[in-house]
């Protein structure tokens, strides 16, 4: 049985900076697109709750598939941040 790929299948895009306030998580991504979304989010409690300087310690996982702050053993993987689809 042959299978082929589905032509609407989005090329993958990655973080390549990001910034925090207390309130928001904004993503720069590869494609120029800007994510944003808000701390409140429940499966954001972790950083949400981090200090201010916990926060600034954040990393970029290699490829840019996600951002990781070692501090607090955590991290948000883009593909999570664009379908809004929360990781317990």
């Amino acid at each position: 049985m042959a299978t082929s790929e589905s032509s609407s299948v989005e090329p993958e895009v990655a973080a390549v900076d990001a910034e925090l306030s207390e309130k928001t998580l904004r993503v720069r991504l590869s494609d120029g697109r800007v994510v944003e979304i808000g701390l409140d989010r429940p499966w954001l409690h972790w950083l949400r709750d981090a200090t201010d300087a916990q926060r600034r310690r954040w990393r970029l996982e290699p490829g840019g598939f996600a951002i990781y702050w070692d501090e607090l053993d955590d991290g948000v993987e883009v593909r999570h941040l664009l379908s809004l689809t929360p990781v317990a």
